[in-house]
């Protein structure tokens, strides 16, 4: 990043597009990032790039029981796991005689996985993994705080999680820590522990044991059918399974879609909002599906805040929100403006109103934004605005670059014009850690993130402006 220097605002800088922007604090660009990226490439950043960056935060921010606390939020609270690995792996090696650590390695555990990813990370970056197999090199509070989470791992979960040809598998990471022995974690040493019984193997072994055809599709059907009428399936598995379900067997059909629309599952799960429209894209032929999708999908948006006044939703549709940040940036918007009877507006190049029947489900919303690939100008929704609003959502990668200064001037002029002072809720779907409008100012209000634990803090941004690192900061180590 290049820093203006010259200016007399301090949190004026230049966004990854070119154009001028605000930076955010460290701690808000840091907690952007472990809530937006799953370390993959970005329109304009690699996933190299990105964990530099969360590593010059890291290293940036003093408090480091709040980088401890955000990884486990965005681990427990959002389901994100690779950045939260990445961070873990730096608090090993950074931090040293903190009381706090043994607790965090064992709650940023959310599956036995975690500790077999962390590991192996920690020992490309940091370590030697032959030497470390015989525990040398693994600290101790990594050794205790992972010794407490495997002896709260059920036998299922010591067998699904084994990773026995990764290059750190679970058996490795037992032999590291040395925790206390159980007889699930003895029989796993022993090799006698029952293999688990996933979807996988039941319809693996259904496969092989058939003799034909037919017997084949009379296996499988009985596999699903045992899976689903005994819940051993599990969630997300379910939703990437329904087209098999529906094909191979039928008949519980209607059992695994009511299990796809219970809310505890659902909120048990930690499966993304966007995920829903993914499986919906796919199924959407088969009616029965679709509409059980739109139920869980409305079941996982359940926190959706409903505003008072007028709310304007403004999506971003330009060129860089291709991918991944169109599918979450339609969902949250067609949610918004549904919830709360607001006025919809897309923007590229231009600006302009979108209507829509509130009587649509979120998905005929989702569907009807048209994403471009045209510039991010953010002068150009305050030059289109006709009404005086309460509170303007803004979902956007925030890489503003058309005319390449700050919309400053233009949304005075609106607010002048208009007779308004509404709140701006700068929403980043990629953790760039810019934003277009000042983040001192009481009325501009910052978050990220794409669980359903994000509308829980955007209903109390406006109380709270930094509702956001609050929640981080409740978090017991």
């Amino acid at each position: 990043m290049r820093f203006n220097t010259k200016t007399k605002t301090k949190t004026l800088t230049y966004n990854l597009a070119g154009g001028q922007a605000h930076g955010q604090t460290s701690k808000v660009e840091f907690a952007s990032i472990l809530l937006t990226s799953f370390m993959m490439d970005q329109f304009y950043r690699s996933a190299t790039d990105t964990m530099v960056r969360m590593f010059e935060l890291m290293d940036s921010i003093e408090d480091k029981r709040f980088i401890a606390q955000t990884a486990i939020f965005a681990r427990n609270q959002f389901g994100m796991r690779s950045v939260t690995h990445a961070t873990a792996a730096y608090i090993a090696k950074a931090v040293k005689g903190e009381r706090w650590t043994k607790s965090f390695f064992e709650k940023v555990v959310h599956r036995p996985d975690d500790m077999t990813e962390i590991l192996s990370l920690y020992f490309t970056l940091f370590g030697n993994p032959k030497r470390s197999k015989h525990g040398g090199e693994v600290p101790s509070a990594v050794r205790k705080g992972f010794g407490m989470a495997l002896q709260r791992l059920t036998e299922y979960q010591l067998a699904k999680y084994q990773a026995k040809t990764a290059s750190v598998s679970l058996v490795d990471v037992i032999n590291m820590v040395h925790p206390p022995g159980n007889d699930r974690i003895g029989a796993l040493i022993d090799g006698t522990l029952p293999p688990a019984e996933t979807w996988e193997v039941r319809l693996t072994k259904a496969g092989q044991e058939a003799t034909s055809e037919s017997d084949k599709a009379r296996l499988k059907e009985e596999a699903w059918t045992s899976l689903i009428r005994e819940r051993k399936l599990g969630y997300f598995a379910l939703l990437r399974n329904l087209r098999n379900i529906s094909t191979q067997a039928p008949a519980v059909l209607d059992e695994a879609l009511e299990m796809l629309c219970d809310p505890s599952l659902v909120r048990k799960s930690l499966v993304l909002p966007f995920r829903f429209t993914t499986a919906y894209d796919i199924m959407r032929e088969n009616r029965k599906i679709a509409v059980a999708l739109n139920k869980a999908l409305e079941v996982s948006m359940a926190n959706v805040p409903r505003f008072a006044g007028r709310t304007l939703v403004v999506l971003d549709v330009s060129g860089s929100m291709n991918g991944r940040p169109a599918d979450i940036g339609s969902l949250f918007a067609a949610v918004l403006v549904k919830s709360s009877d607001a006025d919809m507006m897309v923007f590229s190049d231009r600006a302009r109103y979108v209507p829509y029947n509130p009587l649509d489900s979120v998905t005929t919303i989702r569907d009807s934004f048209r994403f471009a690939a045209g510039g991010t100008n953010f002068h150009a929704i305050f030059r289109t605005i006709d009404k005086p609003y309460d509170r303007i959502i803004l979902l956007s990668d925030m890489q503003g670059w058309v005319e390449h200064r700050l919309p400053r001037q233009v949304f005075v002029d609106y607010k002048r014009r208009m007779g308004a002072d509404p709140f701006i809720y700068s929403f980043d779907l990629q953790g760039y850690g810019t934003t277009q409008f000042n983040p001192k100012d009481p009325k501009v209000l910052c978050l990220a993130g794409f669980s359903d634990k994000v509308l829980d803090l955007m209903a109390l941004l406006e109380s709270d402006k930094n509702a956001m690192l609050h929640e981080i900061e409740k978090v017991e180590l």
